[in-house]
């Protein structure tokens, strides 16, 4: 017997895709800000009432776009997955005989827009944000109508077709003044978060990032407003960061070159003695920098964008400089804001008709992987946050490219790859500039005019050059070599410092060492049991043992930090009662968000180095108070995060050199300064990270207000 059956949807399926495709409060956001630009809206804002409480708070999103009736709602809005969007930015079509032709694709009205949304997953943002939905929307030339939804209600149903949903035509209430005649208003109520700041600021930060800063022609700019809070208060704008740039640039690259270049270095006004630069594509055409290419098995490859959809890509960007005696001569009032801004803002992000493309720019994101090419030539590769970046693409002409229904991005095709390697070699074209400059302001307000003695040669060769021969082609053929010279001279001191590396690592199973006998110790002045002193030295034992993940491959795994941050404070028990110092280990509390990608034995060493730290600065600074707070935090998105905070004087050096082996603020003798360079180690080997936050951005008691707070990042899931 056979028959012909269907598939049945159950109702939950909904809530579940808009947890899954939805995967944050910000994309959720953006979501339906990508909505009103689609909807052909000059304007949209976003209000929040009383997020701190869920049961009262309220996000209101109002836009000035085209609206819907009745019966766009009914079978567009209510259809999930529906096509509408996708079928009007269709390049091509199917004639009756199968033969595939070019298509027009259809543009809005009033902007001439191409829809940004195409999955039909957008909707799914409100889900995300709250549990009742209400969507007042108007068309020109019809009535008003409005959606309401329970999400409560769909725990009464087992299939999709038998959950409840209002839908009324009514009277203009809302649309109905002349400038006000169309539009879409969503309320959102009885929240599922409990908003904090952090995430708010987060979300301010994100919107903003929907217009690209190098161009304030946007005719669709969003707006957040948050009722009855300050907690937007003290957002830095890019206008206020701008000013402060050293270099910036603007590159069009198409088929397999660089077509139009511009580069411009601009000193401080307090930079005596150095001159600004500029540079274009004809100096590029000269040195043969205008080629995109990409090394592929040991050879250079051409790069050509042409190969697929891509069309015409311009590269924009402002680069800074984070030497100490440069931000002093930028005359920063605010160098922690500074510092805060690029870290969140830096990178390079990607619009398409102006738009941005999620989570191109993102903290965690570093899709040109810039991080990883400082590695091998940290001197000369530009660092991902002291670039704000832009890549700027045409919706029509770059098909190619497809976004992910995740809305994390372009799908990793052949096209995809183009468009990286294309703007990594317009990168490499760019660093050439802007070391050339970086070494102008290295040999007069750098270190390296005491301690690179060769560095500070080489630019008093080029001077001398400039100045006595009068052969211009004979000075750029020379100062290219001299250039060749310092590279490779960079390149191998790299090379020199990682091989030092190895050697550090006896430096630090010493330090290590030093650290667990100091509570040994502290332990038989306290006259504890042998049994544990033996505990104690086998610890001891296995720390030498652990260390080789360093050099060798180690057990990481998911693992429970609750117990191991268990583990840790044993060992650092009789050290908390000889200095007198009070513990609050509010992580005891937590009961979710607590397992993450480590090994143990490093784990507890790194928890030992920070709280080592904080007995000695506290002690050093005579403080009458000396507390030690340790919590377990999910609010750094896709980690599991320590944080250990303490009632001394706070992080007193630059925290740019931070992690940097033998830097220390302590006195002559009484530090190595390889603790935090250990932790770094330890936690880059885990694939974790080692942070430094501000007070504001977790929950911390307010007596550690000026004390250091350090946080151990520990992924939650494998990537």
């Amino acid at each position: 017997m056979a028959e012909t059956i269907n598939f049945k949807v159950r109702a939950r399926l909904l809530e579940q895709m808009g947890e899954q495709l939805i995967k944050s409060e910000s994309i959720a956001l953006m979501e339906l800000i990508k909505n009103a630009y689609d909807a052909d809206a000059s304007h949209c804002k976003v209000e929040m009432y009383n997020i701190d409480n869920p049961e009262v708070g309220s996000i209101i999103i109002t836009d000035d776009g085209t609206g819907m009736n009745y019966d766009i709602l009914k079978d567009v809005w209510l259809e999930i997955g529906t096509s509408n969007k996708a079928d009007k930015k269709k390049t091509e079509e199917t004639d009756e005989k199968g033969i595939k032709k070019e298509k027009k694709i259809e543009r809005s009205k009033k902007f001439n827009r191409i829809p940004m949304g195409e999955k039909g997953i957008g909707r799914f943002g409100v889900h995300r944000l709250g549990k009742e939905i209400e969507i007042i929307t108007r068309m020109e030339n019809d009535d008003e109508c409005r959606l309401f939804i329970d999400w409560d209600a769909i725990e009464k149903c087992k299939y999709i077709e038998e959950f409840p949903i209002t839908l009324e035509k009514r009277t203009a209430e809302i649309f109905k003044d002349k400038k006000n005649m169309t539009g879409t208003k969503i309320i959102i109520r009885r929240l599922k978060t409990h908003w904090e700041r952090k995430t708010v600021r987060e979300c301010a930060r994100a919107i903003t990032s929907l217009n690209s800063p190098f161009d304030d022609d946007s005719v669709f700019r969003p707006e957040l407003v948050v009722h009855h809070s300050d907690w937007l208060d003290g957002l830095l704008r890019f206008e206020e960061i701008e000013g402060l740039k050293l270099y910036s640039f603007e590159a069009k690259l198409e088929g397999n070159s660089i077509v139009e270049f511009k580069y411009k270095f601009t000193p401080y006004k307090l930079m005596k003695g150095i001159e600004p630069r500029t540079a274009g594509i004809r100096n590029l055409r000269e040195n043969f920098r205008n080629r995109l290419e990409k090394r592929e098995n040991g050879k250079l490859v051409p790069v050509d964008l042409s190969k697929a959809k891509i069309g015409p890509v311009i590269f924009k960007g402002i680069i800074f400089g984070f030497e100490p005696r440069v931000l002093d001569l930028a005359m920063i009032s605010d160098k922690k804001g500074f510092r805060e801004y690029l870290s969140l803002n830096g990178g390079v992000r990607v619009f398409r008709d102006k738009l941005r493309i999620w989570d191109y720019g993102e903290p965690e994101d570093d899709w040109l992987e810039m991080e990883m090419r400082r590695i091998n030539e940290p001197g000369i590769r530009i660092s991902k946050r002291l670039l704000l970046g832009a890549v700027y693409l045409e919706s029509e002409k770059s098909t190619d490219l497809i976004e992910k229904a995740n809305r994390e991005g372009f799908m990793n095709n052949a096209a995809y790859q183009l468009l990286k390697d294309a703007c990594r070699s317009a990168l490499r074209s760019i660093e050439v500039y802007r070391m050339e400059d970086k070494n102008k302001l290295r040999v007069i307000y750098g270190p390296q005019a005491k301690d690179v003695p060769v560095i500070s040669s080489l630019e008093e060769a080029k001077i001398i050059i400039n100045k006595n021969i009068s052969n211009k082609q004979a000075v750029q053929e020379i100062n290219r070599c001299l250039d060749r010279i310092q590279v490779n001279y960079d390149r191998l001191t790299g090379n020199l410092m990682r091989s030092a590396g190895a050697g550090l690592n006896l430096v630090v199973v010493i330090h290590q060492m030093q650290k667990i006998i100091k509570n040994i110790s502290a332990g038989i002045k306290k006259k504890i049991s042998t049994e544990k002193i033996a505990e104690m030295i086998d610890e001891l034992a296995n720390l030498v043992e652990g260390y080789s993940i360093l050099v060798r491959k180690s057990d990481i795994r998911i693992r429970n930090i609750k117990g191991i941050l268990e583990k840790a404070l044993f060992n650092l028990e009789f050290r908390f009662n000889y200095h007198k110092i009070k513990l609050e280990p509010v992580f005891r509390d937590r009961s979710d968000h607590l397992d993450g990608i480590c090994s143990e034995a490093h784990v507890v060493n790194a928890i030992m180095n920070l709280v080592d730290n904080s007995i000695w600065w506290m002690n050093y600074a005579q403080k009458n108070e000396k507390s030690v707070f340790i919590d377990i935090s999910p609010e750094y998105k896709g980690y599991s995060t320590i944080i250990v905070a303490d009632t001394g004087p706070g992080i007193t050096i630059d925290r740019a050199l931070l992690g940097q082996p033998f830097i220390t603020a302590k006195p002559e003798g009484e530090g190595m300064g390889i603790g935090l360079h250990l932790t770094t180690l330890i936690m880059e080997s885990l694939g974790g990270k080692i942070l430094y936050p501000d007070f504001e951005d977790f929950s911390i008691p307010d007596k550690y207000k000026n004390g250091a707070i350090i946080a151990l990042a520990f992924r939650e899931k494998k990537e």
